[in-house]
């Protein structure tokens, strides 16, 4: 990925990061980073994984939800700040997003995070990686995989920041967790459990989803740690707005759908994937 194409995003997401209250439209972040909205669009999406819409949304209703927890501001308010022009249409958009309605996520005094902010790697490399590229995660590798866990938190409704920190340290005890990095970034990491062959977490650098690390990571699995398994994980169900595209890359690594959950109080379906062994993604 060239430089050249990263530091355009990288302006961009600083202009949003400043006016999440304000209008934002791919015209006006493309005319305030000085790039045409074509060439803007195609950056972004091939930078960050997402369009400056759906970023500009996702951003905007985090910092909302941020308010509602841990304020008393009213929610016309929170609405306006957040670049609706109505409560209604405020409340409709944080819905389809965080399963609630704002008061009943007020009331709750919960916040998760929907997208933090964008960290972008400027010298990213644009390579091929293999199964050869992954390793088991060591204590040294902390740092790398929690700045990974930040930029990939839109996968993962309903994060909890300490009791995932406390799950991650047993899976580093007992070799759980696999991690890939490229340089001293972490770009794909995944914890899974050997009981149930279930994928607890997967996360992949935005900047890294069109290099294969998803794929990668899912073959050091199914060859080297869970062979001859039915690797089973859960998912967004089809239709929710929240969902960033793990559903389709699901699917895409030839998982199939099964029964309807509610964990932790949200909709989510269980996807499985059957290896014959000696079979290999491609």
């Amino acid at each position: 990925m060239k430089k050249e194409e990263v530091l355009p995003v990288e302006r961009a997401v600083e202009y949003m990061e400043a006016h999440l209250g304000g209008r934002l439209c791919l015209e006006s972040v493309a005319e305030a980073v000085h790039y045409s909205p074509y060439h803007l669009h195609r950056m972004f999406a091939r930078v960050a994984g997402m369009t400056v819409r759906d970023y500009a949304a996702r951003r905007r209703l985090t910092q909302a939800a941020k308010f509602l927890a841990f304020s008393e501001r009213p929610i016309l308010e929170i609405a306006l700040d957040s670049g609706y022009t109505s409560q209604q249409a405020f409340s409709a958009a944080f819905k389809a997003m965080y399963k609630m309605p704002p008061a009943q996520y007020r009331a709750r005094r919960a916040y998760y995070p929907l997208q933090l902010r964008l960290r972008l790697v400027p010298d990213a490399e644009e390579r091929r990686f293999g199964p050869e590229d992954v390793r088991p995660a060591e204590a040294e590798d902390l740092a790398a995989w929690m700045d990974l866990v930040r930029g990939t938190i839109d996968g993962y409704p309903c994060f909890d920041g300490r009791e995932y920190r406390k799950y991650l340290d047993r899976c580093l005890a007992e070799k759980r967790a696999l991690i890939l990095k490229s340089g001293e970034n972490a770009i794909g990491a995944m914890m899974f459990s050997y009981a149930d062959a279930n994928i607890d977490f997967i996360g992949v650098h935005p900047q890294y989803r069109g290099q294969g690390v998803f794929r990668v990571l899912l073959e050091k699995l199914t060859r080297e740690c869970l062979p001859q398994r039915e690797i089973q994980t859960t998912t967004f169900r089809e239709g929710d707005r929240a969902d960033p595209g793990y559903r389709r890359e699901w699917k895409r690594m030839g998982f199939v759908e099964r029964e309807w959950l509610v964990e932790f109080g949200y909709p989510t379906q269980r996807f499985v994937l059957t290896v014959p062994h000696g079979t290999e993604h491609r």
